[in-house]
């Protein structure tokens, strides 16, 4: 049997509705995402991206791959690998270009949540754990990728920012910030289950979604939360509401994604916005 499979170049409309669902958008730079085609799939087709199992779903009359690209990738060619049921295995490569991010310095004023202490560093230990295992989970269902925002306000900070709190470098901005009063809710953004919930040392009262197959949102900073581990949430459902616990400096929701073990720009998965930075992001950020 011939297989045929080919990228797709665009999957979804250039403008949305502010609430409107979207579908993932193709962006091959570090943090982005890498889409493919696969109009021949069937069951038991598995499909790779730099050696690492991506999420698989249907879009229109087709199926889709999707794979994130980490925010430390350096520019060249990376490798989508489809196996076919049968043991057949086909190999194309798309090329990550290079994308500069900007710098962002803030100021805390409370200290330990820049230089913890002996104490702070046993819980941020524990909970690193925690979290790692929250964000490597993989279920076998198929994703749900039709995303919407999970809450309303301003976009505050972007994606991939070079961090500098008190005059001191920290990680890239992993997320999305939505400025917002505290209160205001916070809805899942596609259908799923959560994986975990409760209060972190840095992210303050978070949740994990997952959403199938690798696909799996993180929302951070909440005055509370409303659900817990196990819990079914459909698209939309409250499961807390804007808060700035952890380390932050105003109430807002830090908003992440992860695909295939790997954080990217939420924005890729998203509905546009009129107030979505293109080039130059805003800088009274709250971490």
């Amino acid at each position: 049997m011939h297989h045929k499979f080919h990228f797709l170049p665009l999957l979804l409309c250039l403008i949305f509705p502010a609430m409107a669902e979207a579908y993932p958008e193709k962006a091959l730079v570090p943090g982005g995402i890498a889409l493919l085609a696969l109009p021949d799939y069937q069951e038991g087709t598995k499909v790779t991206f730099d050696n690492k199992q991506i999420a698989v779903f249907p879009y229109k009359n087709t199926w889709v791959a999707m794979a994130g690209i980490p925010l430390d990738a350096k520019p060249g060619n990376y490798q989508f690998s489809i196996k076919h049921h049968t043991g057949i295995t086909l190999n194309t490569r798309v090329t990550v270009k290079d994308k500069k991010y900007q710098e962002q310095h803030l100021t805390i004023k409370n200290k330990r949540k820049v230089n913890p202490n002996e104490e702070d560093m046993v819980r941020i230990k524990k909970e690193r754990i925690r979290k790692q295992k929250a964000k490597t989970i993989r279920t076998d269902s198929i994703p749900k990728v039709d995303f919407i925002w999970p809450t309303e306000g301003h976009i505050s900070s972007v994606f991939g920012l070079r961090r500098f709190f008190n005059g001191q470098e920290r990680r890239p901005h992993n997320g999305l910030d939505i400025a917002a009063n505290t209160g205001t809710p916070v809805r899942a953004t596609a259908d799923g289950t959560v994986i975990d919930a409760g209060d972190f040392f840095f992210s303050g009262n978070m949740v994990f979604i997952d959403h199938g197959q690798g696909i799996i949102s993180l929302y951070a900073h909440m005055d509370h939360i409303d659900v817990k581990p196990g819990d079914t949430v459909k698209q939309g459902e409250r499961i807390g509401a804007v808060g700035q616990t952890g380390r932050s400096t105003g109430p807002h929701l830090h908003f992440a994604v992860f695909a295939n073990k790997t954080l990217i720009d939420p924005i890729y998965m998203l509905p546009k916005r009129p107030d979505q930075p293109t080039e130059k992001p805003q800088m009274s950020a709250y971490p």
